[in-house]
């Protein structure tokens, strides 16, 4: 098959992530595959040699002529190209592609990769969908949020897991809570750090470790002394080999308002890491957690019941240690293999 994957960019996130693992894996698997990149040229995942990428455009920053120029590349190319699968993602790369493709036949999959009713623009989104004809989702939550047709035609698809970059680890973990993500308000380390602050005042032995950047790195900080724990929290920014940093810590704690599904969260159970993680829209976190068998799940925004989860931790280690065991399990559920698979026979429908 012919396979060409739409996206702004292939920067660091979450849908370049899973774009650069399904681009691979196809790739392995004999298929032609393209990425086409809307608004960068920035390539920060490895990718194999036989993958073709290629750049349409720039970023548009708001401009009416930008976004209609980007659309026409998008509907010339389609009608050059129209023996090939397209997937787009994420949403607002998923409108320009369904305009482009009105009135021709394209193979076109939109894909959702966050929580719907985070989107800032539902009402044109929702008009402009009604136009696709085939669409991923995450979990049920997010597939419930639109249209009887879409729910019918669509399909739910995870995101996989690509084992051979992950680590496991054996032995006694170290007294380190870790978080991976950007520093952004989705992601709520605000919480995140008041939580801390109680376990903090208690046990002087366990650390807080934040791997990522983002806008609100200078206001967490400025948060961490305020709450007299900036000697406990450290902001190790980007790390390249994240997963080797974190591999023995205590627990990976996810602390978001919103999430589709967390590859970081994924990832970390994968390699066996005790996670935490609140209950949050759009239901990636419940798809995966089994509360207290393979981690532990709160409430979204209850910092009380997030510093009784890290409490859970310290407390409870062979407890805590089963539940790492029991959390890696989802290799086999979210494999690159069985996802890959998923996407093609979707793909030939």
């Amino acid at each position: 098959m012919k396979i060409c994957f739409i996206i702004p960019s292939m920067t660091g996130g979450g849908a370049e992530r899973v774009t650069a693992n399904l681009a691979n894996r196809l790739d392995e698997m004999g298929h032609e595959v393209k990425i086409m990149m809307t608004a960068s040229d920035d390539v920060a995942y490895k990718l194999n040699d036989g993958i073709s990428v290629n750049q349409i455009g720039e970023r548009t920053h708001g401009s009416l002529l930008g976004r209609f120029q980007r659309i026409f590349t998008l509907r010339k190319y389609f009608k050059e190209n129209r023996d090939t699968v397209y997937v787009s993602m994420p949403t607002d790369t998923n409108m320009f592609a369904v305009l482009a493709s009105l009135f021709l036949p394209v193979k076109l999959i939109i894909s959702e990769r966050n929580d719907p009713n985070q989107y800032g623009h539902k009402g044109l989104r929702d008009f402009l969908y009604r136009f696709a004809k085939k669409m991923v989702f995450q979990t049920e939550d997010a597939r419930d949020c639109y249209s009887k047709r879409l729910q019918k035609a669509g399909k739910i698809i995870p995101n996989p897991i690509c084992e051979e970059k992950l680590e496991t680890f054996s032995g006694e973990r170290s007294k380190r809570f870790v978080v991976v993500g950007r520093l952004e308000p989705q992601k709520n380390h605000k919480l995140l750090l008041e939580a801390y602050a109680e376990i903090a005042s208690e046990n002087k032995e366990y650390d807080l470790y934040l791997y990522g950047k983002g806008s609100l790195e200078q206001e967490l900080k400025a948060l961490s002394a305020q709450l007299k724990i900036e000697d406990r929290v450290h902001f190790e920014g980007f790390c390249s080999d994240v997963h080797k940093q974190i591999v023995d810590a205590a627990a990976y704690v996810l602390s978001s308002d919103y999430e589709g599904i967390s590859n970081s969260l994924l990832e970390a159970m994968a390699m066996g890491l005790p996670v935490i993680s609140t209950d949050c829209p759009i239901g990636g976190s419940r798809m995966l957690i089994e509360h207290e068998k393979n981690g532990l799940l709160v409430p979204v925004g209850d910092k009380k019941a997030l510093a009784d989860a890290m409490r859970f931790i310290i407390e409870k280690p062979e407890k805590t240690a089963d539940m790492g065991k029991e959390a890696m399990k989802v290799k086999e559920r979210f494999s690159i293999e069985a996802v890959a698979e998923m996407w093609l026979q979707y793909m030939k429908e």
